[in-house]
């Protein structure tokens, strides 16, 4: 595709998120959600640093990411079992609270201790709203390309967050103190609370039906399930883990560099930080510029080349500027692997188990990148800071190279079938089905030819398949009577899978036909647990059935 094309399909997906105006109150909730979080944590390791110095930074971070790491899972299986948009603003609630608790404690001089473990807590309210709010986007995305460019403008305001949320405490620090930064920042977790209460006319955020059959221990681990039994989402998985390692690394690594490496003064180290969060509104934008490109898969495997080759060159060149490049090039590659990895994850995984999919993710993150930061004076102890940098950076070419068959493998199975996906979409019960659904349902079917005469379906069988009529036309029969004929985009069978009857009617080609098919394990799933698609699925089913006595299912 020529790059004009590609650029004029990435403005249209773009304008598309500032058009629609639920998705545009979700990223503005981000914005106000990450900002708030930069510069409360600027000012809870300043608060840590004046009470007990690096001991106590070590404490409080310890309690902040630890207790999020393992709080994560639990957290995440609110997401798939309530209103996503109303765990998104609860988070966002109990976070002001806490905040502004700690805000007081500051004020009455309550003791350190409560700080920190107030600011414990705030970590552990906070790691609700992450997985929901990636699960829920692609409710709100209206085409494959909205999904990965309000991805790409999720990615974009992160970056900025990690400027001006920093920046910001640090003014407020100036100017008043930290209990001004506790209270400047509850009301912006509040604003985005707002924001999110106030999305309106947008699809259902309630993904599940409300009453699971699942036990406590099955409902922790399905998320986990889903990454572990999909190869292609575990690599994904495994891949961004392994980014997240030599990100902590790299944490350790920038300090000993400016310090150290480079001998250029403490001011370095924000100097190399900064180069990384520029590089990473360079990424947004050449992430943007690949929004539709189809090979989503592809981008993430040079996103996460991009994060570690640069670090292994770092020592070639002992020179400041090389290395504000070098960190650049690192940030930019941090970006495009976020972007494709979050989307491919968001379009793979199935929607009733989405928020806890990526409720794993970010606990294995959380873990990977603070035993990263750990094993960092180890390696330099071990190896020099060269040789950490050499090793740091080769481990994850040494990690995706071996897998880019399979990465290429997954972008030629994620082309999106656009036909099959508007004849899901026309069918009034599959419609509320978010975007990366119906993508999985279109290239879970399959075409099946039907000649006049054939029968397709017979009444009183047992049912294992959902039809949607491609092209041709098929009569309906119920109880040897003629009650109907289906045309093209007309459906049918959706009865015995969902009630779990025998087929209610004989479906015979009346002219040779072409059927696209789903099987029940990807249809049941997709419909029942996904609450609107299954209020509306019942509404047809007793349409078509008609009355009938309490408690008899018409077969």
């Amino acid at each position: 595709m020529p790059i004009a094309e590609r650029l004029g399909e990435a403005r249209d997906a773009f304008g598309g998120v500032l058009r629609n105006r639920a998705l545009l109150q979700l990223e503005l909730a981000w914005a106000f959600s990450i900002i708030a979080a930069w510069a409360y944590g600027i000012a809870v390791v300043v608060f840590a640093y004046e009470h007990g110095g690096a001991r106590a930074v070590g404490l409080v971070g310890l309690l902040r990411w630890g207790a999020a790491a393992i709080a994560s899972p639990f957290a995440a299986i609110l997401g798939d079992r309530h209103d996503r948009r109303l765990v998104m603003v609860a988070s966002d609630l109990v976070r002001a609270a806490l905040i502004l608790g700690a805000a007081a404690a500051v004020f009455t001089s309550a003791g350190a201790a409560l700080v920190y473990v107030l600011a414990g807590l705030v970590s552990v309210a906070g790691t609700a709203f992450r997985p929901a709010e990636a699960a829920y986007t692609p409710a709100l995305a209206r085409t494959p390309d909205e999904l990965s460019a309000a991805n790409v403008v999720a990615a974009a305001i992160e970056s900025v967050g990690i400027f001006i949320g920093p920046a910001l405490g640090g003014v407020i620090l100036a100017w008043s103190g930290t209990a001004t930064v506790f209270i400047v920042t509850a009301v912006g977790v509040g604003l985005s609370a707002a924001l999110i209460l106030g999305i309106r006319g947008a699809p259902s955020a309630r993904p599940a039906i409300e009453h699971s059959e699942e036990g406590a221990l099955d409902e922790l681990l399905a998320g986990l399930r889903a990454i572990v039994q999909d190869r292609k989402v575990a690599v994904l998985v495994g891949l961004f883990a392994a980014q997240t390692f030599v990100d902590g690394l790299l944490g350790v690594l920038i300090a000993v560099v400016a310090l150290s490496f480079l001998d250029a003064g403490a001011a370095a180290v924000g100097w190399l930080n900064a180069a990384s969060g520029i590089g990473g509104l360079v990424g947004a934008v050449v992430a943007g510029a690949l929004v539709g490109r189809g090979r989503l898969a592809g981008d993430f495997g040079l996103g996460v080349l991009l994060f570690g080759i640069p670090l292994a060159l770092v020592p070639a060149w002992r020179n400041l500027g090389f290395a504000l490049i070098l960190l650049g090039v690192i940030g930019s590659g941090n970006t495009l692997a976020d972007v494709s990895g979050m989307t491919l994850l968001q379009r793979a995984a199935p929607d009733s188990v989405l928020s806890r999919v990526f409720g794993a993710l970010e606990s294995v993150l959380l873990l990977t990148v603070g035993v990263g930061a750990a094993v960092a004076p180890a390696l330099i102890a071990l190896l020099g800071v060269r040789g950490t940098l050499v090793v740091s950076g080769l481990l994850l070419p040494a990690l995706v190279l071996p897998t880019w068959p399979l990465l290429r493998r997954i972008d030629r199975e994620a082309v999106v079938p656009a036909a099959r996906v508007e004849r899901l979409r026309a069918i009034s019960f599959l419609a509320p089905l978010p975007e990366a659904t119906l993508e999985q349902l279109a290239r879970a079917m399959h075409e099946e030819r039907a000649r006049a005469g054939g029968e397709v379906v017979r009444q009183g069988e047992a049912g294992d398949r959902f039809y949607v009529v491609d092209a041709g036309a098929l009569d309906v029969f119920v109880d040897s009577a003629r009650v109907g004929t289906l045309a093209p985009g007309d459906s049918f069978g959706e009865i015995a899978l969902l009630r779990d009857v025998p087929r209610t009617a004989t479906v015979r080609a009346r002219s040779d036909s072409v059927l696209l098919t789903l099987d029940r394990e990807a249809f049941v799933p997709a419909v029942a647990g996904y609450a609107p698609s299954l209020a509306s699925a019942e509404a047809v089913i007793g349409l078509r059935l008609g009355p009938r006595p309490a408690g008899i299912v018409r077969a």
